[in-house]
């Protein structure tokens, strides 16, 4: 019988050193990409999805992240007495009724496996997603990367990696698949390479944030060995799960931005203000008379 995905994890601890000065003291997760971070992005993805527990795993300098998901009552007063509801509307959305936000402290910074390992008290003996918010994906549909993935793992039962295809030139920026293909947009793994050359790449179906992960991850994180750094990777925890049980790869539908990075970050912006509903039409006029300016100064 096929088991609910009811928790997501979110790794949240790391120091954001890519964006100094601007993580020096907010978390990269609270950058916003024009009205919203990244995190709540993250989140509104898992609720699409039937997540009911939203398990973030933190660090020091992150209490801005409970905050975000806090009721805010003085915050809330305000806009009342002032009349504006639809902000009100927009505040007291944040996390919905029936979600609930648990957080767990990585005391240390030793990788993504430890992140998720921390989070076990919380998820128990359940299959649960991983989600790095990083990775904003958007899905033109509307359904959202996660909901997909849920649709394909209440199929198979079994862990799902998201995955998408990369440059070849790019491998040694992911964790690369070896697969043979089920169906449309799934394959079985049966290899998994922490950033290969190109040269050596068993393909070009990178990993990327989002995963179905079954409990039985659990013990093979705890059995990982350190690796560079003294990290524990997830990585390694999943090619070791793959010898027990099958492991699937889903070709998500969607733009993925990586929001880890600068320009991706800057990619982001502009997509997401292009298409927004109050400011996209501004946006999209200021965007041509730049273009037009740099085309003449050329």
């Amino acid at each position: 019988m096929t088991r609910r995905i009811r928790k997501a994890v979110f790794p949240v601890a790391g120091l954001g050193t890519r964006f100094l000065p601007a993580t020096k003291a907010n978390p990269k997760e609270m950058l916003p990409v024009v009205d919203k971070p990244l995190i709540q992005y993250a989140a509104e993805e898992a609720v699409k999805a039937g997540i009911e527990t939203l398990i973030f795993v933190t660090g020091r300098n992150k209490r801005s992240i409970p905050d975000h998901f806090d009721k805010a009552y003085e915050l809330e007063t305000e806009l009342k007495a002032k009349g504006k509801h639809e902000q009100l509307k927009q505040v007291r959305e944040i996390l919905p009724n029936g979600v609930t936000a648990v957080y767990m402290r990585q005391s240390e910074a030793l990788g993504l496996g430890h992140a998720v390992l921390c989070a076990e008290p919380i998820v128990g003996d359940e299959p649960f997603a991983v989600i790095l918010a990083d990775d904003l994906i958007d899905d033109p549909e509307g359904k959202g990367c996660l909901a997909q993935m849920v649709a394909q793992y209440d199929s198979e039962v079994a862990s799902m990696l998201g995955v998408q295809r990369v440059p070849r030139e790019h491998t040694d920026r992911y964790g690369i698949v070896a697969s043979e293909a089920v169906r449309d947009r799934l394959s079985r793994v049966n290899g998994i390479v922490e950033k290969p050359s190109p040269e050596e790449a068993p393909s070009t179906l990178g990993v990327v944030g989002r995963y179905i992960l079954n409990p039985s991850i659990f013990n093979k994180l705890r059995q990982t060995r350190p690796g560079a750094g003294g990290e524990i990777q997830l990585t390694d925890a999943i090619a070791a799960l793959m010898r027990d049980e099958p492991v699937f790869a889903y070709e998500f539908q969607g733009t993925r931005y990586d929001c880890g990075d600068k320009l991706g970050y800057l990619q982001a912006t502009v997509d997401y203000g292009l298409k927004h509903a109050e400011l996209g039409a501004a946006f999209r006029e200021y965007l041509g008379r730049v273009a037009d300016e740099f085309g003449a100064s050329r």
